[in-house]
């Protein structure tokens, strides 16, 4: 399987939908669907049964899944595609726009 270009724990601008233009932090990555989910972004509202874990159930506020074309990865303040290069013999991530590696 490729590698992803957008890993958890990167900081990622909504490029469209809803909430473009918001920024978040990737939470999880889920490469076999190219899904993210990014945190406070693409909330939706969900009706839970009372359980063991919520004994009350009710309603809940989660993040839901964005398409990961629709992210861009945030190098210092601007969005930036990224590429891989080799340096020495490791594979690394780098930001196009001013050519730095990310890892």
């Amino acid at each position: 399987m490729a590698t992803s270009k957008i890993k958890k724990g990167d900081l990622v601008r909504v490029m469209t939908g809803k909430d473009k233009d918001k920024e978040g932090k990737v939470t999880s990555v889920d490469l076999k669907n190219h899904k993210v989910i990014v945190e406070g972004i693409n909330m939706v509202t969900k009706h839970s049964k009372p359980s063991a874990q919520n004994q009350n159930g009710g309603i809940v506020h989660q993040e839901a899944p964005i398409d990961i074309s629709n992210v861009m990865y945030v190098h210092k303040g601007k969005t930036t595609r990224i590429g891989f290069k080799l340096e020495g013999d490791k594979k690394v991530r780098y930001a196009k726009s001013t050519g730095e590696s990310i890892d």
